[in-house]
């Protein structure tokens, strides 16, 4: 049964065109992810099916007595109201009213919401939008609209939220840039790509196969046209005689073909910055520890970070995961111990609010506030073409930031962050509001950057992809260490506390994940390399050895160096730093040895 029809959407935004007479259906039981780049229209989409707002052209129609609940990216309260009478005024017509309350404060527990009796006007933007999260998914409906759910929620609530969405009844709309999520709760995927809606009966796995079918159709078919243009262009060189109808279709055929759009490139972030020399001491964290009143969040945290690494930052949120790396930029005091940070190390630090941004400037200004001009590997460029580079082109740039998108606003200050040239990058929920074609070059990027990466996240898929380490909040102050990424996480905790089912744990219920999918309590997890562990396992003998054979060198010149004291002092201590790297690495291939081991037998 047909839900919502919508036919010759358009809609433009002052000089944007978001939507180009497109149509869109929803239908029963459907579970749609919509996905596109940034700043294109995919809430305004939203927004017109929840009809809270008109098309400039174009009809959209809503099964009668049709009940829809929407939840937006920021959602607005009642001022004065306390959590739960929020919930419980927004769903007094539901069905069964009587189990409202007590409904409500399990499904606010379940999203890391305790006190029931809080004042909406001082929760956090986190807690703002879990709990309206909570009272949409509370009502009865027909129809779940939903944009970014998953953002503030940790891990352990994301695959709760999965869950419960593939349990409910009803169809579900939804803007998500988690790919793991879309994987597991789709079974539709529409794109928004240039104002048209390209729908793909797949979750975001099968996607990524059909749209690359899809393009290569369009290819094909673009480079058929191109060959049949070369051929009539001969034809009108050579002189067509325009006097005969026959003659005069010909023309008609080849201009029309001549006219004809071929299809367009997908415009991309082009992300390109020269970091700064990262000399041997980097940041060294003795003794660090934190609370605030009787919430110890560090007690006693130690770590001394290698020039390569790549640490991923979980924990329940309020644990203190943001802490740590305020502490780290110097934004905030520890109440002991002493963070070293090295004469060469430049931060650049990608903070969850944006805290750093005036939003009154123009987007030009804001980025000429760093220079004029900016350093590339291809040399230096503008601001307004670096600026190009990001997807903000020159009638965006003289926007005021304020009347960006949200996802846009996040893409503005990561350039910015960029254009610096940092040699240590923090990352405070880099995943939320960017889009998924952003996040995939942020990745590769990544891959690229020649300096430490340190980045709090609940993307699963994102710490799958970058880091090699993982910093586990684990409560009273306590941070654990595990190598790998999200599901290497997964399968050390299992091993290091067999007696947990997941209530205590940040990961939720220790499913294991393959492919972003979450399989049954019976179905057994077939184990294979992440993509870092296979990129790690195929070079990281070589890395030990090489290692190895620089130790050495350095242990001679030690033995030749016994009266030049300067020598000595430095030689030592770059000794020190190639055995902690030594070391590091053992660990690491201890663990892939093990799980190459596994995989064979499995």
């Amino acid at each position: 049964m047909n839900l919502v029809t919508a036919e010759h959407l358009t809609k433009s935004y002052t000089e944007r065109l978001l939507l180009d007479d497109t149509d869109f259906a929803v239908n029963e039981g459907e579970k749609i992810g919509v996905i596109g780049i940034n700043g294109t229209g995919k809430s305004t989409l939203l927004r017109i099916l929840a009809g809270l707002e008109e098309p400039d052209l174009g009809v959209v129609t809503r099964g009668r007595n049709l009940d829809i609940r929407y939840l937006p990216q920021n959602p607005a309260f009642t001022p004065g109201d306390t959590v739960l009478q929020s919930i419980v005024r927004d769903n007094e017509g539901r069905e069964h009213p009587w189990d409202l309350e007590s409904q409500a404060k399990a499904m606010l527990t379940k999203v890391g919401i305790f006190d029931f009796d809080e004042k909406v006007d001082t929760l956090s933007g986190g807690q703002r939008k879990r709990a309206a999260l909570v009272s949409t998914l509370m009502s009865d409906t027909d129809l779940l609209i939903l944009d970014e759910p998953t953002n503030h929620l940790d891990s352990q609530m994301a695959e709760w939220l999965e869950e419960h969405l593939k349990q409910f009844r009803g169809a579900i709309v939804m803007i998500t840039h988690d790919r793991y999520f879309l994987d597991s709760v789709t079974n539709r995927i529409v794109e928004l790509d240039k104002g048209k809606l390209y729908s793909y009966q797949a979750n975001y796995e099968g996607y990524l196969k059909l749209k690359a079918e899809r393009l290569d159709r369009e290819a094909a078919t673009e480079r058929k046209r191109r060959s049949i243009l070369k051929v009539e262009l001969a034809w009108m060189q050579r002189g067509a005689r325009a006097r005969s109808t026959k003659q005069k279709a010909h023309i008609q055929r080849y201009e029309a073909l001549r006219d004809q759009k071929g299809p367009e490139d997908d415009r991309a972030v082009e992300m390109e910055s020269v970091s700064s020399r990262l000399g041997r001491t980097t940041v060294e964290i003795q003794g660090l520890s934190k609370a605030y009143g009787a919430k110890v969040l560090l007690a006693d945290f130690s770590y001394i970070f290698l020039k390569d690494d790549r640490i991923g930052i979980i924990g329940p949120n309020g644990s203190g995961k943001s802490t740590l790396m305020k502490m780290i930029a110097g934004w905030e005091k520890p109440d002991s111990g002493v963070i070293k940070i090295g004469q060469t190390v430049k931060i650049g630090y990608f903070s969850q609010e944006n805290e750093a941004m005036d939003e009154s400037l123009k987007v030009i200004d804001y980025i000429k506030n760093v220079g004029e001009y900016v350093k590339t590997r291809d040399g230096s460029i503008s601001a307004s073409q670096m600026l190009e580079r990001f997807l903000f082109p020159p009638g965006v740039q003289y926007t005021v930031i304020s009347r960006l998108s949200g996802g846009e606003k996040r893409r503005l200050y990561l350039l910015r962050i960029l254009m610096e040239a940092p040699n240590i990058l923090l990352l405070d929920e880099p995943t939320n509001d960017l889009d998924i074609r952003t996040l995939t070059i942020l990745e590769d990027y990544l891959d690229q950057f020649s300096g430490i990466v340190i980045a709090v996240s609940h993307d699963r898929y994102f710490l799958d992809r970058i880091v090699k380490r993982i910093f586990a909040f684990e409560g009273q102050g306590k941070v654990s260490r595990y190598e790998g990424g999200y599901t290497d996480y997964q399968i050390q905790y299992e091993r290091r506390h067999p007696q947990d089912s997941g209530a205590g744990k940040e990961a939720g219920d220790g499913k294991k994940r393959e492919g972003g999918k979450k399989e049954g309590k019976s179905a057994p997890r077939k184990l294979r390399f992440t993509y870092q562990e296979q990129k790690d396992w195929e070079v990281i003998e070589d890395q030990i050895q090489a290692l190895e054979e620089e130790l050495a060198q350095i242990e001679a010149g030690i033995q030749e160096a016994a009266r030049d004291f300067a020598k000595l002092s430095r030689l030592t201590k770059e000794k020190e730093d190639k055995e902690a790297a030594l070391e590091s690495k053992m660990e690491r291939w201890v663990y892939l040895n093990e799980l190459a081991e596994r995989i064979q037998q499995s």
